[in-house]
């Protein structure tokens, strides 16, 4: 397993200066919000993707992927019956794909809660098939880029829709793409009844990637769960991507939270 983390945690830093640190830090890569590269990402080009692939390289980096992909514009949506919204989705989605393969990436985790949610009025059967079909769509595209959507179980307080990984996995199902599968967030599996090691052997046919953190918002070991029957389950499947640290507090400062999530992390992987 390798380690990777979130560029968002950078808050105002520069990106070489976010390279130099993770790299010092000891991480192997970057994954990267596409909100914190342009004001609105769909101005993001193919020669940006190439400068930030290069300047990763410069540091030693790789970056793994993407992530918060629908956070702006803010109308996107994936369960919504409006046809035209679905489709600028979509198109947006398939230009991060195309970013996402020119930065070197990979994995396209797909959370962005608030544009999945549904409403009360909806058949939520409908939101799963359009859902779906809206995914399938953009996997098409992502096949051919080499990129593989990873969808993201959130937890309730986040959305309303796809809150445990058995639910995605029966998404990714009714996609019916091999671009399409799951990914996996310790906050999110916190919010399940199962184990999250439970969780993980349960999914091993369809994660992707990994998100290590705590849902006190900060980063592995940095809260009350306990990551050694984690890496145990991770073991156990063999699992042999990222270790992805995301957080969502940012107080401690970035120096603090990449030095204190990569050290519990190589700590635990070394039992």
């Amino acid at each position: 397993m390798k380690f990777a983390i979130c560029n968002e945690t950078y808050q105002g830093w520069t990106f070489d200066k976010t390279c130099e640190d993770a790299a010092a830090a000891g991480y192997h890569a970057l994954e990267l919000a596409p909100f914190t590269l342009a004001d609105d990402p769909r101005d993001l080009t193919d020669a940006d993707a190439l400068s930030l692939c290069a300047k990763a390289k410069a540091h030693g980096l790789e970056i793994l992927g993407l992530h918060w992909l629908l956070t702006k514009p803010t109308w996107f949506h994936i369960t919504t019956p409006d046809a035209l919204v679905r489709r600028e989705t979509v198109k947006f989605a398939r230009r991060m794909v195309r970013i996402c393969a020119t930065t070197g990436g990979r994995i396209m985790v797909w959370g962005s809660p608030k544009a999945r949610n549904t409403l009360p009025e909806w058949s939520y059967d409908d939101a799963f098939k359009r859902a779906a079909d809206t995914l399938h769509e953009v996997a098409e595209t992502a096949g051919q880029y080499g990129v593989t959507l990873a969808i993201e179980p959130l937890g309730r307080k986040e959305t309303n829709f796809l809150n445990s990984a058995e639910e995605t996995v029966r998404l990714c199902k009714m996609v019916d793409h091999p671009a399409c599968k799951l990914h996996l967030d310790v906050k999110a599996m916190s919010d399940e009844s199962k184990p999250i090691p439970d969780i993980i052997r349960e999914s091993k046919e369809w994660f992707v990637h990994f998100h290590a953190n705590d849902p006190n918002l900060l980063g592995p070991g940095m809260g009350e769960v306990k990551y050694e029957p984690i890496i145990a389950a991770l073991r156990e499947v063999k699992y042999d991507g990222y270790l992805s640290v995301e957080v969502f507090d940012y107080s401690p400062g970035p120096e603090t939270i990449a030095r204190k999530s990569i050290e519990y992390l190589k700590a635990q992987l070394a039992v």
